[in-house]
């Protein structure tokens, strides 16, 4: 098991403030990310997840981009970067 921590920077909390209930309804939809924490950090939102097989972030990285695509869209210039992954015992 992985612990993934992502954040995406470039999107204020005052452009999409409806952002936690979002994120939380669209991973109800992908299982095989289990969300531990979802939170604003400054400018940033960040997304902590563990992951059965997300070794290198890449994948959790990916499908949080889906969904700020899909939640805040027309909003140009934000990125998704991976903080951290690590393996849970």
């Amino acid at each position: 098991m992985f612990r993934v921590t992502v954040n995406c920077e470039g999107i204020s909390q005052a452009d999409w403030p409806d952002t936690l209930a979002d994120v939380a309804e669209e991973f109800k939809s992908r299982p095989w990310n289990k969300i531990r924490d979802c939170r604003w950090h400054g400018n940033a939102l960040v997304l902590v997840a563990d992951s059965d097989s997300d070794r290198d972030g890449e994948a959790l990285a990916d499908e949080f981009s889906d969904t700020v695509a899909a939640y805040a869209p027309g909003k140009q210039g934000y990125r998704v970067r991976i903080l951290s992954v690590t393996m849970m015992g």
